[in-house]
């Protein structure tokens, strides 16, 4: 039986929370406990979650936990001095350090993610980063493990995190079974970039509104700066200067997004080649297209698309 220790503090988002139910609905599949849950807390005692919910947690103490999970807050939150102390005892005494959401300012205040790959909701990705400029930022990742530290992005992909464990433990099949029963997909295809990434390129002007419209109907073609200010009626100038000021990114990387979400969702409903597929969003060839995804998703398209069919097939 695996000890899994949650890492609450007063006020912590309660969506952390369903990262519990893959845990627990293990438990029931099985004959023996699988998991052992337990809330822990500076102080121990009740504390209330973001909806003012109150629950029971125990004081911390030996951290060799086999997983330690730190919960999310609804804004960003940096651990206590006693918070931080905890999490940096248990890197070498769990078999895994984990954090849902902005969980993660907690593990790269304590010094863990230093020097490692992790992730955090795209809200506060730019702001992790800034503050803790050693982190190997991937902002479009659902869950990054980089050795024994696991790090998920939104409140939900705790879920995600935890069904990975699941399967880690116990199987493909096993973790398969508890997404069936949660009603949840086993492997989100994707990254946040779903969510998130067409959303922050959502400008203000109206010039660079159309400059956007006229490179997602464009995306065969090669779409250089010139033409998307030509689109916007700017100058080169003036439209780079305003594109990134209005979108925080550049005119080449946001078309890039908009190929990668254009090829992602062919990928997953349809049943074009690899190389139409590549060639109709403006990628060219298949190997352009599978670095891009490599970069952007962490898996190249053919796995995204054998996850979309799976999911379907659920």
């Amino acid at each position: 039986m695996q000890r899994i220790g949650f890492l609450l503090y007063p006020g912590f988002q309660i969506m952390s929370l369903a990262a519990v139910s893959a845990f627990e609905f293990t438990n029931i599949d099985f004959e023996e406990k699988a998991y052992d849950i337990h809330y822990l807390s500076e102080h121990g005692g009740s504390i209330a979650n973001s909806l003012g919910m109150v629950m029971e947690t125990e004081a911390f103490g030996d951290p060799a936990l086999d997983t330690l999970i730190v919960a999310g807050a609804p804004g960003v939150r940096l651990p206590s001095a006693a918070e931080a102390d905890f999490i940096r005892a248990a890197l070498p005494a769990t078999r895994r350090l984990a954090s849902i959401c902005t969980g993660a300012f907690f593990l790269a205040e304590a010094g863990i993610l230093d020097g490692r790959r992790a992730t955090t909701h795209w809200y506060v990705s730019r702001q992790l980063q800034s503050r803790y400029p050693k982190i190997k930022m991937e902002e479009d990742r659902i869950f990054i493990i980089d050795g024994s530290v696991w790090t998920s992005a939104g409140m939900t992909a705790g879920l995600d995190l935890a069904l990975a464990m699941v399967e880690k433990d116990h199987g493909f099949e096993v973790a398969r079974a508890i997404s069936r029963k949660l009603v949840v997909y086993h492997r989100r295809a994707g990254g946040q970039s779903q969510f998130s990434a067409l959303l922050e390129l959502e400008p203000k002007s109206d010039r660079i509104q159309k400059a956007l419209a006229y490179a997602r109907s464009n995306l065969k073609s090669a779409l250089p700066v010139e033409e998307l200010a030509e689109a916007a009626h700017l100058s080169l100038r003036q439209f780079s200067r305003a594109f990134r000021a209005e979108t925080g990114q550049s005119p080449a990387k946001a078309v890039e997004n908009l190929r990668l979400e254009a090829a992602r969702l062919m990928m997953e409903q349809g049943r074009h080649p690899i190389d139409v597929v590549a060639r109709e969003t403006g990628f060219g060839d298949h190997e352009r297209m599978r670095r891009a995804f490599l970069r952007a998703f962490g898996q190249p398209p053919q796995a995204i698309r054998r996850t979309a069919l799976q999911q379907r097939q659920m």
